[in-house]
């Protein structure tokens, strides 16, 4: 069963932002028109198809920049602070995107000099950060006041028994501003024989082996730890399940676990009560966007550059055998979620008959052209359309199917933590082992993914993809 739901008020927010967008730029053409070209504001502007298409398609690029900088979660759990940054740095880029690509060759025209470049752009950054920020800043306002008058909350539950979860429960529901906390229960970690501090207070819901499946059927959004010093060895289990809900599930700790958790920790919202925030995202925020502005860049060259090559391998996949050209798959990405995959169809049809199989070297399935295209990866090309949407990336842990994901599992359940970054077209397990044969094969390509996540940075990135571009030449794909 997967994890993923799409979090709370995103879609409302992402429709704001487009929105706004329009009427920055709208705003903005109007500033220019008077302005900058000395020309009176009049209503045949509406009926320029020019400035209808910009309308439209000027707020899409701002939503573009928006994802870039993964300005989307869950609206509930969104600082101002942060998001008042945020907005600052997107602003900027989504700036001097449209500065030179849209607005540079026709400010040409207008004999304006630097000056009027300057006040061109100038004003594009102000009116659109002025308006993007205050409709954000008014629904995390807004959000925030549903969360402190108790109309909203978050499914919690408490983990463990240590003595001071009681006064912390106690101060949790007693507060006349609410912290969004809706607990619903807690797990034991020790014999039932022995009594919890809130058995009088709230239900027992299992103990700690059902945690996994108490996160899913719960749609639980924030664990509170209360593990004692004595019960440290449990602690890497519980944060292995709960990483599997990194997306969805705030892990906290009461601040007694300091000294357990080491450098896992980061400090608590200052009105809060004192409960710590564990730290699962462990790629920076600076990192995770320059990696997503390479994919970007990345896959939008070679969609364009290498359109010859897909149309070729296009004509030769439909002459060798009957059926279509692409081939899709559903696969997990990041977070649990499910995405289509699109490859270049490289099997006869109908070759999973008998229920999900894995390729070898031998694979009598794959017609005589898909081998040649396995053997120089041309059948991932299609790939790089995964990329743009955002459900992959250049490198990163080769997404599978959750039918062998659940076979992996039994073996080593540490596949749950691939699922902690997007998924790549290539990675250091496939440059190493190719297309796993089977089970044990996927395990061991398990072990550099996981060392990849572990220590992910961009020169890491580009030797894989250098790596990755020797095996394509050299014809050893497997």
């Amino acid at each position: 069963m997967k994890s993923w739901r799409l979090p709370k008020g995103v879609l409302f927010y992402a429709f704001c932002d487009y929105v706004t967008a329009a009427l920055a730029w709208f705003v903005f053409v109007i500033f220019r028109r008077v302005t900058i070209e000395g020309r009176p504001f009049s209503t045949s502007i509406f009926q320029d198809d020019n400035f209808l298409y910009s309308m439209l398609v000027v707020p899409g690029i701002w939503l573009m920049v928006y994802i870039i900088f993964d300005s989307y979660r869950n609206i509930y759990r969104m600082s101002r602070l942060t998001e008042f940054t945020r907005t600052i740095f997107s602003s900027l880029s989504g700036g001097l995107l449209l500065f030179f690509t849209i607005l540079l060759d026709d400010l040409v025209n207008y004999l304006g000099g630097y000056h009027a470049y300057y006040l061109a752009f100038g004003g594009l950054l102000i009116i659109h950060f002025s308006l993007t920020v205050f409709s954000r800043m008014l629904l995390l306002s807004i959000a925030s006041r549903r969360i402190y008058s108790g109309k909203f909350s978050f499914n919690t539950i408490i983990v463990g028994q240590h003595p001071k979860i009681k006064a912390i429960y106690s101060d949790i529901i007693n507060r006349e501003r609410q912290l969004g906390y809706n607990v619903i229960g807690y797990l034991s970690t020790v014999p039932n024989n022995t009594p919890h501090p809130l058995a009088e207070n709230l239900p027992q819901l299992g103990d700690v082996a059902d945690l996994n499946e108490l996160v899913l059927n719960h749609q639980v959004e924030e664990v509170i730890l209360a593990l004692e010093k004595s019960e440290h060895t449990k602690l890497k289990n519980i944060i292995e399940t709960l990483d599997r809900h990194s997306h969805t599930v705030l892990v906290r700790a009461i601040p007694e676990m300091r000294r357990v958790l080491l450098g896992k920790v980061n400090m608590p919202n200052v009105r809060g009560v004192g409960l710590l925030v564990i730290n699962t995202h462990f790629i920076p925020v600076w990192l995770r966007i320059i990696k997503r502005v390479m994919d970007v860049v990345a896959s939008l060259l070679v969609l364009i550059l290498c359109s010859p090559l897909y149309l070729f391998v296009a004509v030769r996949v439909r002459l060798s055998s009957e059926g279509p050209i692409f081939y899709k798959q559903e696969r997990i990405g990041r977070y649990g979620k499910p995405f289509m995959i699109y490859k270049f169809r490289s099997m006869y049809l109908d070759s999973e008959k008998g229920g999900p199989q894995l390729s070898s070297d031998t694979d009598d399935r794959c017609t005589p052209w898909g081998r040649i295209m396995r053997k120089y990866r041309l059948d991932e090309i299609p790939q790089f359309w995964n990329v743009l949407k955002g459900d992959m990336s250049l490198v990163g842990p080769r997404p599978e199917r959750q039918f062998f994901i659940d076979q992996i599992a039994e073996k080593d359940t540490r596949v749950h933590k691939l699922h902690k970054v997007r998924p790549g077209i290539t990675s250091w397990g496939q440059v190493q082992y190719g297309y796993a044969s089977n089970v044990e094969e996927m395990i061991e390509r398990l072990q550099l993914d996981l060392i990849y996540i572990e220590n992910l940075t961009l020169g890491l990135d580009i030797k894989i993809m250098i790596h990755t571009v020797l095996v394509i030449f050299r014809g050893s794909g497997k």
